[in-house]
């Protein structure tokens, strides 16, 4: 039987790996698009700092990333402290808690942290096939590590 992960440890290595994957598929769906890593980055910045952001330079970039990761983590407190409070049959479903989990933090991003933030452009919800991965990213790629990192907080 694997250690227990501490809550703060399982927060951090579940947010930084979500996070990360999260950003590598966002960096590739960008390039395919015609854009450059830098380019995605500032536009994460931009939810921050507004439409002067997608002219910034490598700074900006990085305060993009630093943005990405502190959503990640934060979305990583809640995944945790829910995963840590579901009953134990669910929580031994990492896929189908992640599939929740992503869809939940899918569905804030677009409908209301977008929307109240500096982001410069409409978020739209209508069907495309880059809005459909986008949203199985946010479930298999960000919401699952950080449900597996959570359920290793748990005994038995």
């Amino acid at each position: 039987m694997r250690k227990p992960l501490g809550v703060i440890t399982a927060i951090l290595v579940g947010g930084a790996i979500g996070g990360a994957l999260d950003l590598v598929f966002a960096i590739a769906m960008a390039l395919f698009r015609g854009d450059t890593a830098a380019d995605l980055l500032r536009l994460v910045a931009s939810g921050a700092f507004g439409k002067a952001a997608l002219d910034g330079g490598a700074d900006m970039a990085a305060l993009g990333m630093a943005c990405h990761f502190a959503l990640s983590w934060g979305w990583a407190v809640l995944v945790c402290t829910a995963v840590r409070g579901l009953p134990h049959g669910l929580a031994r479903r990492p896929f189908v808690v992640a599939a929740i989990a992503g869809t939940l933090v899918f569905l804030l991003m677009r409908q209301v942290l977008l929307p109240l933030s500096a982001f410069p452009f409409p978020v739209k919800l209508a069907f495309s096939l880059p809005l459909l991965l986008d949203w199985i990213s946010h479930m298999f790629l960000f919401a699952l590590p950080m449900v597996l990192a959570a359920r290793r907080t748990r005994a038995g």
